[in-house]
């Protein structure tokens, strides 16, 4: 019998504009007129969260709704929603408050500037055993730089090549600066409380890491595993794949948790582990699907590709199993052309403006929507 999915869900950050790409702030006026979406810091960009949901078809819908309906609040100011996950032709070095009396803003903006202007997606997945929920944060925290590879939409920023796939994450402030893996539910508390009292943490929210238990009362009560190393992915059909491919190695987890929690089946120690994993999210935000990363069993070198491409494989049956495996087919072809960053550059070199890529990925955006929307006769 197989397993039943986890609940899932996602938190959207996003950039709006124009459609030759410049970037736009409106967040305030959003926030104010449209249920369900909030501010950022920066008035550039703004978010919005689906409920939960195990159904694949159903947090597509949940997914793509929220921006048909910030789609046709935008139409009339001639707006649109923007792809990439950096201020690719914006400002980057002008913070533009969405609230200037906020002073958890004014807080943000004098610790941390234009660094956190960034857009992204964070993957919520459904895990209430303690137990169960730290084994798995401790694995995708140590393979989490091929969710980033996977991802990977931001070569671009102030309207020059940035120098990586994902600029985002070079960019974006780790806090605290050093995360351990946490043994357990204990480990994890003692620490939290005392990153709070040293000030490191300035609260419970200020975890900023590729991965993060979450819950409604942290560090006490906890119910999910927050992925949030991921630049924004704009094609709902790469999204659901890199999630079905987060779940499956999650759902593996479960079934042979000795042989996938690194605490119990590496060769390397936690704080080795630590170090790796960051270095290795370091690699991949460079370079993405053809870094070098270091392997948590034994930290054997492997080009990031060729272990996705072995982890693909592995989890295929379950995937079909759970009639997934369609879903999870996008991967191969992520691997194939390359992602979001990878293409925008090989057609940047061919001489492409930055400002032509968003318009068509703008464009690409709203066809997907309508797509999924069951509207694929409006394309023309």
């Amino acid at each position: 019998m197989s397993p039943a999915l986890l609940l899932k869900g996602f938190e959207v950050e996003l950039f709006t504009g124009r459609p030759s790409g410049e970037n736009v702030g409106v967040a305030a006026q959003v926030a104010k007129e449209l249920p369900g979406f909030v501010t950022e810091p920066d008035r550039r960009n703004l978010e919005y969260i689906t409920e939960p949901e195990a159904s694949y078809d159903r947090i597509e819908e949940a997914l793509l709704q929220p921006r048909r309906t910030l789609r046709q609040w935008l139409a009339p100011q001639g707006l649109t929603l923007l792809p990439g996950s950096t201020l690719s032709l914006g400002d980057s070095a002008r913070f533009e408050r969405s609230d200037p009396t906020n002073p958890y803003h004014s807080l943000i903006e004098s610790t941390y500037g234009t660094r956190v202007v960034t857009a992204s997606v964070h993957i919520n997945l459904g895990l209430t055993d303690p137990e169960l929920l730290f084994a798995a944060v401790r694995l995708i925290r140590c393979e989490a730089a091929l969710l980033l590879s996977l991802s990977a939409s931001s070569p671009f920023i102030g309207g020059q090549v940035s120098g990586q796939h994902s600029q985002r994450w070079q960019q974006f402030p780790l806090t605290p600066e050093h995360v351990p893996l946490f043994i357990n539910h204990r480990h994890y508390i003692d620490w939290v409380e005392e990153q709070l009292a040293s000030g490191a943490m300035r609260n419970e929210r200020h975890l900023w890491t590729s991965v993060r238990p979450n819950g409604p009362e942290r560090p006490y009560s906890l119910n999910r595993l927050e992925l949030r190393i991921c630049d924004l992915v704009t094609d709902p059909a790469d999204l659901m794949a890199i999630t079905v491919f987060l779940e499956l190695r999650v759902m593996a987890l479960i079934e042979q948790q000795t042989r996938l929690d690194p605490l119990c089946s590496s060769e390397l120690s936690l704080a080795e582990l630590a170090t790796l994993a960051d270095q290795n999210d370091a690699a991949a935000s460079q370079t993405s699907l053809e870094a070098r990363l270091s392997h948590w069993q034994d930290g054997r070198s492997i080009r990031c590709r060729d272990w996705i491409l072995e982890l693909l494989e592995s989890m295929e049956p379950l995937a079909e199993s759970l009639g997934l495996l369609e879903r999870l087919q996008p991967i191969r072809t992520l691997l194939k052309q390359g992602n979001q960053a990878m293409r925008w550059l090989d057609v940047h070199s061919q001489g492409h403006s930055i400002s032509a890529l968003l318009r068509d990925g703008a464009i690409a955006m709203e066809q997907q929507e309508l797509v999924a929307h069951g509207e694929s006769d409006a394309l023309g």
